[in-house]
Formats: C-alpha cells, sequence, structure tokens
C-alpha cells in the first residue's frame, strides 16, 4: 500500500476499466445467435429457481417490501407472488429467489459466482420502467431488452472473474453481481455514458461482503440472499446517478485509498478477453441437482455408483474424492454441518445422499435427511485430494473443465470402478444433452407452483423464442403473478 503524502487534488480521467465497461454497455452491439438462445434458457431457468424457491418458508418470509405496507402502484412485480413493489426492493425479491437454492447458472474461473443472480436487478427495473412509462403514454421494454441487458451483465461479472480472483482477498463473489448490475442497469434507465461511469465507481467504492458467511465455522442462511442485497445496492446506486449524483474517477487506483490499495493488496484487476458475449455462450447450467458447481460432477459420479453401493453402505471401508484445487479449498468440509447452507457446500455431504439414495435434491438438506446418522459415518470415511489435471482443465479457457472422480473402497479389500466426470451436464460441450433436461426442470417447477392453465400459459409463452423476446415486459410478468 502506498504511503499517504502530499498529491495534487486535480481529479484524473475515470479509471480505464470503469471506462471499458462504460463503453461496453452503452455502445457494444450483441449480435450472437448463440448468446441470445442461451440468455432465454437462462431466463427461464432462472426463473425455474425462484420458483422451487418460493417451497421454502425461510425464503418466503424474507420477501415483500421492506416495511409494511410499502407497495407501490406501477412498481415491479415479483413472479410467483403477489407482491408490487419499488425497483430496489422488487430486485432483492427477485434476486434472492433466484440464488436461493444454489440452483441458478454459474461461472467458475479465478473467482466464481452467479451471473443469472443479475436477473434479479434487471428484471425488476424493466417491469419498473416499462410499467412507468405505459402509465405516462410511452412504450414497455420487450423481453428482447431484457436478454440484451442479461448478456452484458453475464460478460462484466464473467470476464472480471476470469483473471481476479476475489475470493483470495476474503471477498464474495456478491461484488461482481453489484458491478454488473449497476452498469446494465444504469443503462436500462437511460443513463448516458458518464452517468454510468459515476454508478459504477460508487458500485466500487462499497468495497465488497466478507466471505465468512460462506465458511465454516460462520456458514449461513446470508449466501442464499447476498446476490438479492447486491442487485438491491446496484439498483439503488443507478438511480442515485440518474438524479445527478457525483462519481469518483480514480475509485479503483488511487493511492492509499482506492479499492486496490484498500481492499487487493496493491494489485490492479488484470483481463483475459475485452467484453463481447464469451460468458453468456459458455455459462454453465446447475440442470439435475441443486449442488455447489465444483461438487457437480462429483454427484454424477455418485450417482453412478449408488446402484453398486446401496446395499454395502456398512461395508465401505473409505471413499476417495479427487477435484480441483478450488473445490479443496472452498467445500472440503469435515465436522459437525448445522444448517442448509453448512451442507450444500460440503462435497462430502453431497457425495454421501447420493450414494445413499440415490438422488440430491433441494430437500436433501434439510435437517431431516441430515439426521440419517450414514450421511456422517460414510463422511468421516471420505478423502478429499487434488487432482492437478482437473485443477488444470478448470483454468484453460478451451476446456473450463470442473472433474471429479470417486473410488469406493470396502472392508473385504474390494472396490468399486474409479469414475470420472469431467464435464457436468450444464456445460456447453453438453448443450445437446443438457437443455432438453433444463426445459423438463422448467416445466416441472412452473406446473408445480400454478394452476394447469397458468402453468400452460407459462410455458407455451416461452416456447417461442421469437414471440418471446417480442413480448413487452409487463405482459411477461403478468403471466407469473401468484
Amino acid at each position: 500500500m502506498s504511503q499517504v503524502g502530499i498529491r495534487t487534488a486535480n481529479r484524473p480521467d475515470f479509471d480505464t476499466v470503469l471506462a471499458d465497461m462504460a463503453d461496453y454497455v452503452c455502445s457494444y452491439e450483441i449480435e450472437s445467435d448463440e448468446a441470445y438462445s442461451t440468455a432465454r434458457y437462462c431466463l427461464i431457468d432462472s426463473l425455474a429457481c425462484a420458483m422451487l424457491a418460493l417451497d421454502f418458508p425461510d425464503c418466503v418470509r424474507l420477501l415483500g417490501p421492506l416495511v409494511p405496507g410499502g407497495e407501490l402502484a406501477n412498481g415491479a412485480k415479483v413472479p410467483g407472488t403477489t407482491h408490487q413493489l419499488d425497483p430496489v426492493q422488487a430486485a432483492f425479491n427477485l434476486g434472492t429467489l433466484v440464488r436461493y437454492l444454489d440452483f441458478n447458472d454459474t461461472w467458475l474461473a479465478a473467482e466464481w459466482g452467479h451471473p443469472s443472480d443479475n436477473l434479479g436487478a434487471i428484471l425488476s427495473v424493466a417491469d419498473y420502467l416499462s410499467r412507468q412509462r405505459v402509465a405516462e403514454g410511452g412504450e414497455a421494454l420487450t423481453i428482447r431488452d431484457v436478454l440484451i441487458a442479461m448478456v452484458k451483465a453475464h460478460e462484466i461479472q464473467g470476464v472480471m472473474a476470469l483473471e481476479n480472483s476475489f475470493n483470495r482477498v476474503g471477498l464474495d463473489h456478491v461484488l461482481l453481481v453489484r458491478v454488473a448490475s449497476t452498469a446494465v442497469v444504469a443503462r436500462m434507465l437511460d443513463c448516458d455514458r458518464d452517468q454510468v461511469l459515476n454508478a459504477l465507481s460508487n458500485a466500487f467504492i462499497d468495497g465488497g461482503a466478507l466471505r465468512t458467511y460462506r465458511h465454516a465455522p460462520n456458514t449461513g442462511s446470508r449466501k442464499s440472499w447476498a446476490a438479492g442485497d447486491a442487485c438491491r445496492r446496484a439498483v439503488t446506486l443507478a438511480l442515485l446517478a440518474k438524479q445527478g449524483e457525483m462519481g469518483y474517477p480514480s475509485a479503483l487506483s488511487a493511492d492509499v485509498w482506492g479499492f486496490y490499495d484498500v481492499l487487493f493488496g496493491g494489485q490492479p484487476f488484470t483481463f483475459q478477453r475485452p467484453y463481447g458475449s464469451y460468458v453468456m455462450e459458455n455459462v454453465l447450467f446447475k440442470i439435475s441437482f441443486p449442488a455447489e458447481f465444483h461438487a457437480q460432477t462429483a454427484v454424477e459420479c455418485a450417482l453412478t455408483l449408488h446402484p453398486q453401493v446401496k446395499d454395502r453402505i456398512d461395508e465401505i471401508d473409505r471413499i476417495v474424492i479427487e477435484t480441483q484445487e478450488a473445490g479443496v479449498r472452498i467445500i472440503d468440509k469435515t465436522g459437525p454441518l448445522d444448517n442448509y447452507a453448512d451442507r450444500d457446500h460440503c462435497i462430502q455431504y453431497m457425495v454421501a445422499v447420493p450414494l445413499i439414495f440415490g438422488e440430491l435434491t433441494a430437500r436433501s438438506y434439510e435437517d431431516g435427511v441430515a439426521a440419517d446418522p450414514r450421511i456422517d459415518a460414510l463422511r468421516d470415511r471420505m478423502e478429499v485430494r487434488e487432482n492437478e489435471a482437473f485443477t488444470t482443465d478448470y483454468f484453460d479457457p478451451e476446456k473450463r473443465g470442473i472433474g471429479n472422480a470417486i473410488q469406493v473402497f470396502f472392508t473385504d479389500g474390494s472396490s468399486t470402478d474409479r469414475v470420472q466426470v469431467d464435464y457436468p451436464i450444464g456445460h456447453r460441450r453438453r448443450r445437446d444433452e443438457g437443455i432438453p433436461v433444463l426445459v423438463r426442470k422448467f416445466e416441472k417447477a412452473v406446473s408445480e407452483r400454478f394452476e394447469p392453465a397458468q402453468a400452460e400459459t407459462i410455458i407455451a409463452a416461452c416456447r417461442d423464442p421469437q414471440a418471446l423476446d417480442a413480448m413487452s415486459v409487463p405482459d411477461f410478468v403478468d403471466l407469473w403473478v401468484a
């Protein structure tokens, strides 16, 4: 960190990192058909996750206005509920719903995260803006506008994550949700380039949430609403910028007081590639089960092994799990697991449950399932180790692998085959296999939440890409009102 000393008060130009983001959201034209197609699947998958989260009372209690009576006429409607709120609180509601079960899309690199978290801010602001404009005789935004914002938010969050590890300095990845959402929402609000810059500088000046709520001994439910909180803050900052609030040109690079010196060890951000549509095209979907993504292929391995071990659980001597370095670092967890959030970030738990039961669902992390003594007995017999080849493929931009391997050894000296899966079903390399499963996940979530006629209307509206793109945001969101 630089030393405090005499310095000029002349305001510099905006940091290049901020300028590049602003130029991208203000000027870049998304031309990739693959990006738009993937964004449509991301939209329906994220809303499916939101509908599934409504089955959990601990999530539902977080929803609605921040204070009683805080509904807003012509405000943003929260899908799956009857709430109509100001866009700031609506962003928190939807962001929390999308993220709550750890079942929405994922991006893995030097930093990881869930780019569809940004939908909480994007769809809420699009709905609010549209209802306000229609009330004043104007035109509503369309779902195509939402898809453009989604692609750009994915890109900002994901490209930032490729080379810059916030977790290594103790900061949580929702910082990137706040930054990406601030940029795209400011532009949706018709902020000009200077206003987008002002908003972005304030997003970084906010600093970052500590990751302590994701790790023992403090793992807790905040990790399920942290993204909603980031969406809420992003909308606040964008609205302030639209109202003329100033920005801070060297928010990142200022000596002593800037983000780099205070929070990033004095190191500037580095970038692997310019902004385009790479992240949306390569995003990872969580399709088959709600599990922290570094363990997705481990769960697939465990499900493959289930028929061989289900009748021999008491005969298991040890289980060897090979994973990537990041998997070892963040989800290798021993000792008591106190709550849902503890369990869905423990690779041993996520392997034990499918080995025993042949499934892993959102309910698998609840206290009733966790009370089965076989789960902790298996966890105690597990050895988690890094496979360096998995780590190498994890960082390879042409592969983006998330490999895991499992082998089970029995007390009589026999063992199962070593089962290895390099790419989860939600990976770009498995799109042909994965998309039909994603659609079934979406249709099942909708059918379980709504009456048959309403469910079919929602599903039909999402089947036709061209019609969906042209649909107004309020018309789309109204389909989802409980």
